[in-house]
């Protein structure tokens, strides 16, 4: 079967099932596993370089708070057609972060004919992205094995729950983006409660909008995580000072105490793929200490401040 992820997740999803040979076409942003980077097309750009941009001009460009305007994305169709997929793995959770399902499916009606399969992945909460395993390994004919994976997943979410349970929860204030300040939602309040934390500024499910200084620092939380969407731990240390330079920063509960970590957000937050079940292992590290799986490298977990 021909495959074209248009969706990091998906791409993180096809992999973990044993199909990432089956990909011909994905994002420019599939960076996982590193086998796909190199051999597999790529067939979407970004709209500007976001590289050379700072959150705030970022945030501007693509619509401001209202997350409403552009893509970072922009689709190859003509490069899409030629790869002739069988399915094609997209979203409708986020017009900005990807290629949405509407864009897609306009472009496959363009071109006629019966055309790939189009299956849009929209979950909100944990339990929904590791359903998305089992949805895309029913299309993609590998439905046992997916549901296999999904118990081991599950099971792996419940020994990280096991393992902090009876435990002190702190408060924990998860921060998707630095300029406005955004509040991550959709299943990252999940994962921190399961790692034994209190999740503050956002519901499971919930998605979130822009808060401002001021309610960041009337929660008073015990711990900041700092997970920008998009953006690797290196880039994120680089802007972190549009944090730490925040009137009254220094005072909050976790700058005092020492509990303000940078994240790995694509990696196993930002992205609703099986990684996810790796990101509640890393916070019951960050929120208590606790080895669950493997232990936490510097590249997952790092401790602003600390050598």
């Amino acid at each position: 079967m021909r495959i074209v992820s248009l969706l990091p997740a998906a791409t993180d999803i096809v992999a973990d099932l044993g199909l990432a040979g089956d990909l011909v076409g994905r994002t420019h942003e599939c960076d996982w596993p590193a086998e796909v980077i190199g051999p597999v097309p790529v067939v979407t750009g970004a709209e500007f370089a976001a590289d050379t941009l700072t959150s705030r001009e970022i945030s501007d460009a693509v619509g401001g708070a209202a997350h409403s305007g552009s893509s970072l994305y922009t689709l190859d169709t003509e490069a899409l057609a030629d790869l002739a997929p069988d399915v094609i793995l997209t979203q409708d959770l986020c017009d900005v972060c990807a290629v949405s399902y509407q864009g897609v499916s306009e472009a496959v009606r363009v071109r006629g004919g019966p055309g790939p399969r189009v299956l849009s992945l929209e979950p909100r909460t944990l339990d929904e992205v590791l359903d998305c395993l089992v949805t895309v390994g029913e299309l993609l004919g590998v439905r046992d094995r997916a549901e296999r994976r999904r118990a081991e997943l599950r099971e792996r979410l419940a020994h990280v729950a096991r393992l902090t349970k009876g435990l002190p929860r702190p408060r924990v204030a998860a921060i998707e983006w630095l300029d406005p300040l955004w509040p991550a939602g959709h299943w990252v309040p999940e994962q921190i409660v399961t790692a034994g934390g209190q999740a503050l500024l956002a519901s499971p499910g919930e998605h979130t909008r822009p808060v401002t200084w001021e309610a960041l620092r009337a929660a008073r939380p015990d711990v900041a995580l700092v997970l920008p969407c998009g953006f690797s731990p290196e880039r994120t240390v680089r802007e972190v000072d549009l944090l730490t330079s925040l009137p009254g920063w220094a005072d909050l509960p976790a700058a005092r105490a020492g509990q303000v970590w940078v994240l790995d957000g694509p990696a196993y937050f930002n992205r609703p793929g099986p990684r996810v079940v790796r990101g509640a292992e890393v916070l019951a590290h960050v929120l208590h200490g606790v080895r669950a799986g493997e232990p936490v490298t510097e590249r997952e977990a790092r401790r602003l401040g600390a050598p």
